[in-house]
């Protein structure tokens, strides 16, 4: 390899450095909320909070993207379907959608929403079962957060670094390739 191709190399692991090191935006608390402390939204699930309002999906999903996805350069948000909420989260949780912000090889928060009105898995004339009664108020909403974080910045970096030896590899083999049938 010649001189250029290193100090390409060396540049691109600068800039996975920084931007692995780069931090991270807080993940703030739902705005117009009441936060649970029900048992499973607490300190009984790790990463995982809840809070209780009367928001539409769109202000939810609007709040955690001005102020969390919007931070952080990289950040892209996914729409899952609500059943992966029972596996993401916890298996007895109710839901009516599943969106998640993803900060590629640094974290995930996914944001769940269930709307007791709007609960595709309860006919409609049985949905007042699920009304959410705290502390004498009515809400609407609960919506629960969950993060994932890899363990190290060590680690996503040594991640990092097999992406890249594939590419070069695959370039490397592609080349030999068509170099070989001319």
């Amino acid at each position: 390899m010649n001189i250029k191709k290193y100090i390409v190399l060396i540049f691109i692991n600068i800039l996975i450095l920084a931007y692995l090191a780069y931090p991270l935006p807080q993940i703030p608390n739902l705005v117009a909320s009441l936060k649970s402390t029900e048992p499973g939204d607490t300190t009984q699930l790790q990463n995982v909070s809840a809070f209780y309002n009367n928001l539409e999906r769109q202000a939810v999903i609007n709040f955690y993207v001005d102020n969390y996805q919007n931070k952080h350069p990289l950040a892209i948000k996914i729409n899952h379907p609500p059943e992966k909420a029972k596996t993401i989260i916890k298996d007895t949780i109710q839901t009516y959608y599943l969106e998640e912000i993803i900060i590629p090889f640094k974290q995930s928060l996914f944001i769940n929403g269930y709307n007791w009105q709007k609960d595709v898995f309860t006919a409609p004339e049985a949905r007042i079962k699920n009304k959410m009664l705290v502390d004498s108020q009515e809400f609407t909403t609960k919506v629960t957060l969950k993060t994932y974080t890899p363990s190290s910045m060590i680690l996503s970096y040594f991640v990092l670094l097999l992406i890249q030896a594939t590419i070069i590899y695959t370039l490397h083999s592609y080349k030999q390739v068509f170099n070989s049938h001319d």
